[in-house]
């Protein structure tokens, strides 16, 4: 790898220490390494298509993108860049997380690692939702990690049916459900009870939130499935709810609408260069270690 570009979540990486480490550590090296403009990184909206990082603003010549933050900033990331395809390289600068590669201290190996080429990727699969009112589309986008249909506005239970391949499956009164990548299976959906799978398989998780009744159990569905969420009708007069994706973009809800998911065309490129597993990951994660 000869060119790295640098996004850095500023409220973890203050003046840019960290992303300023890497860029002088890489230049000394003779290797390129451009930090994305500051602006960018100081939050807010940046503009239509994306949240934090502008993908026009990547020369073309990139060869590895540094994600310098936690989850939620690899994920921002990785659906802001979904159409460049870039490799994604994680900087953990907070808890312990999934997505984010190596922490501060071991920080100069894997750069060396990298510009030597002694890397492996991994493919992440995303979903596609479109969200519609009155049968028209008001939302298109994609999730790396979940699509999560939940209530919104005052405490009230949610009907919610369930189709697959245009076959209904079933109809939950619950607070919403969670849509989910193997990826964000380690997300949301592990707090609420949802199984927990390799983020190199490829399958759709079904998993309802707070289901009223005993016998609710996550749905664990082909790739090839194509899901229906529609929002049913109850005594109230208006039902109100609110899709999420990936917990950032989002869009209000009621009696009739409808998600359709879906696997997405695109995925996520995630680069990595030791040998800790995802089983290793998810150990230290729940021993707290």
């Amino acid at each position: 790898m000869k060119h790295f570009y640098v996004i850095t979540n500023v409220q973890k990486d203050p003046g840019l220490k960290v992303a300023h480490r890497i860029q002088d550590y890489l230049q000394e090296k003779g290797i390129r390494c451009t930090l994305q403009e500051e602006k960018e990184n100081s939050g807010g909206e940046q503009g239509p298509e994306y949240k934090s990082s502008n993908p026009d603003k990547i020369p073309d010549d990139v060869d590895c993108v540094l994600v310098l933050g936690g989850d939620g900033t690899v994920l921002r990331a990785a659906r802001d860049l979904v159409k460049r395809h870039l490799p994604l390289f994680g900087v953990n600068l907070g808890t312990l997380g999934y997505l984010a590669e190596v922490d501060q201290d071991h920080l100069e190996t894997a750069l060396d690692h990298l510009v030597l080429g002694e890397y492996i990727t991994e493919e992440h699969m995303m979903l596609r939702g479109v969200v519609c009112h009155e049968g028209q589309e008001i939302l298109s986008d994609v999730a790396l990690n979940d699509i999560v249909i939940a209530r919104s506005g005052r405490i009230h239970v949610m009907d919610l049916k369930i189709y697959v391949n245009d076959r209904f499956l079933n109809e939950y009164s619950a607070d919403g459900m969670i849509i989910s990548t193997p990826t964000g299976s380690t997300g949301y959906n592990l707090s609420v009870g949802g199984p927990i799978v390799s983020p190199a398989a490829s399958l759709i998780l079904l998993t309802p939130i707070a289901p009223h009744t005993l016998n609710a159990r996550s749905v664990i569905l082909p790739d090839t499935a194509k899901i229906k969420v529609v929002i049913g009708k109850r005594k109230e007069p208006e039902e109100e709810a609110e899709v999420a994706f990936d917990g950032d973009t989002t869009a209000e809800m009621t009696c009739e609408d409808y998600v359709v998911v879906e696997k997405a065309q695109s995925t996520v490129q995630f680069v990595k260069v030791d040998q800790i597993s995802f089983l290793e990951t998810l150990r230290k994660k729940m021993s707290g270690t």
